[in-house]
């Protein structure tokens, strides 16, 4: 898939707040042509677009599922992402979780260690994909 409008990226825990690294993966991605999926509960739009409250509200295909929360939430939201079946997951640095990557190999979905901002400005982000 080489066309970013056609790849659909769900950003977990997305924050409305500039300065947060989540915040500025929704405006790099925007800013690319990603169709682009802010979850958060705590807000009804991020950057002009609309955000699904949990895991649950994001309708398929999700083809990144790239992660912004602690690694300590993760192992709860494990039967989510799984279920959600993206065709891959970035954990950012500082996400990174055993628990929820043992899940996902299990699962078949693939992951990987990165930075989703340095993915993106090297133009790596779809490399694989």
């Amino acid at each position: 898939m080489t066309n970013p409008s056609e790849h659909r990226v769900a950003v977990l825990g997305a924050s409305p707040k500039p300065g947060r690294y989540s915040n500025q993966a929704v405006r790099l991605l925007q800013a690319q042509g990603y169709a682009v999926i802010p979850v958060n509960p705590a807000f009804g739009e991020i950057e002009g677009l609309p955000t699904a409250r949990s895991l649950s509200d994001v309708a398929p295909p999700v083809h990144t599922l790239t992660l912004y929360v602690s690694a300590a939430r993760l192992p709860a939201m494990a039967g989510d992402i799984v279920a959600l079946a993206p065709g891959r997951v970035i954990f950012n640095p500082g996400t990174e979780s055993p628990a929820l990557q043992a899940r996902l190999d299990q699962a078949g979905i693939p992951w990987l260690e990165g930075c989703t901002l340095v993915m993106l400005r090297t133009g790596v982000f779809l490399a694989g994909t």
